[in-house]
């Protein structure tokens, strides 16, 4: 007879095994501001690039994770280097930060990234730098 204790540490096992089996990497690591995050929402925006194309400099409220899908991505956030992302790489912008550059780094082929946003409820989520 199968109890139900024997069921849920069978399960158990069986899903640590399966996560132990699988092949994971870290994609990206990054330390956080301390913030709090009380009404606060996450958006995702799929921003497409044509060849040669760029966007002005902004600022984000919050966090901004970018994670580059098609192409390549020129990059400058906050005082770290210009920096070019190719797909499968991934960026982070925090509160408030510089982000001085971003383009697509070809002058032939389109690229795109998506950037998840994680910013109050009600504030822009962008803001053009004067």
């Amino acid at each position: 007879m199968i109890t139900r204790r024997l069921l849920i540490g069978s399960t158990t096992t069986f899903l640590a095994q399966l996560v132990t089996a699988s092949s994971t990497k870290s994609a990206f690591i990054h330390d956080l501001p301390n913030l709090t995050m009380k009404d606060w929402q996450a958006t995702a925006v799929e921003v497409s690039y044509g060849p040669g194309e760029s966007s002005p400099a902004h600022r984000h409220p919050g966090i901004t994770i970018a994670y580059v899908l098609e192409g390549e991505i020129r990059s400058k956030v906050g005082d770290g280097p210009e920096r070019t992302y190719r797909a499968g790489e991934m960026f982070l912008e925090t509160p408030g930060q510089l982000h001085g550059v971003s383009a697509n780094a070809s002058t032939t082929k389109p690229a795109k990234l998506l950037a998840i946003l994680l910013a109050e409820k009600g504030k822009p989520l962008t803001t053009p730098e004067k």
